[in-house]
């Protein structure tokens, strides 16, 4: 008898099904235990590098979303690659040539954690244009983890907005809609130097925060109003609700900066529904309406 195999290859990369057992309250006490160790140092600017600048760091890290991006990855790849940037740039002075190098390292070492297909040494290098060879991209790989001792799997804002989403009780049917406007806010705070130093529960908690007022409670189908929301997010991360707020009205005012930033450059207001859907950038929140 003749047997023969079949190979079945899908357009869409499969990734695994969060698990609801990981939702419990004791996972998010470790992380809110854990974030401390990663956070970087709010004076690196200062006090380390003697080259770089904030709008520096801005135009990195925008380089860095616009190619995660563009390899489709996860939401998580970037908050972690750009926490080990902050890191890494809170211990060793880097030369303002090498910046674009650096944050290409970081982008791999995070793909290799988050991601099944990791984005290879001969894209990024062309994403640079390439300003850098792929020995010098492995050469930093290892300075990097050397200075951060291996230890790159850090907790980012990323990794708790499922545990906030989830406390907050969403209809099922506008839970990812909160979801993706969460994710673009964290993406905003990640790009912004305003957000280094904040502990990345306050962050995701102000993202979400934000997500539900700029959406509206009404039309999510919630009870609850935007305030009770705060609150509520607050005491889940044992943090005084005046704090959130002040973290949630300092995103919306970032989101209103990069507003006037888009009409400036004129960037199109309107966009496809296939670019809303997968988007991913800082851009999108000219789709917002606070």
């Amino acid at each position: 008898m003749e047997s023969r195999l079949l190979c079945w290859e899908t357009e869409k990369e499969l990734r695994a099904q969060a698990d609801p057992v990981l939702l419990q309250s004791r996972v998010l006490e470790r992380l809110l235990t854990a974030q401390e160790r990663y956070t970087p140092s709010p004076t690196y600017f200062q006090c380390v590098q003697r080259e770089m600048h904030p709008y520096m760091r801005k135009m990195l890290t925008s380089w860095m979303l616009e190619v995660c991006e563009d390899q489709r990855c996860g939401e998580e790849v970037f908050p972690l690659a750009v926490n080990c940037l902050d890191r890494f740039l809170s211990l060793v002075p880097v030369e303002k040539r090498r910046l674009q190098l650096l944050g290409a390292t970081c982008l791999l070492l995070a793909s290799k954690l988050k991601e099944s297909q990791v984005i290879t040494t001969e894209s990024l290098c062309m994403y640079s244009d390439y300003s850098f060879t792929v020995t010098e991209l492995r050469s930093m790989e290892l300075l990097v983890l050397n200075k951060l001792k291996w230890d790159i799997e850090a907790v980012t804002p990323r990794d708790f907005l499922p545990y906030f989403l989830a406390l907050l009780r969403l209809p099922a049917e506008k839970l990812q809609q909160v979801m993706k406007h969460s994710e673009t806010f964290i993406a905003l705070c990640t790009t912004d130097c305003t957000f280094i130093a904040l502990p990345p529960s306050l962050v995701a908690a102000a993202s979400v925060a934000a997500a539900v007022t700029g959406l509206r409670p009404e039309n999510l189908g919630i009870t609850y109003s935007s305030l009770a929301t705060t609150n509520y997010l607050a005491q889940a991360i044992r943090c005084d609700p005046n704090i959130l707020r002040m973290c949630q009205e300092q995103i919306e005012a970032s989101l209103e900066s990069n507003l006037q930033q888009a009409e400036r450059n004129q960037v199109p207001i309107s966009k496809t529904v296939e670019e809303i859907e997968r988007a991913s950038t800082p851009t999108d929140v000219l789709d917002f309406d606070l």
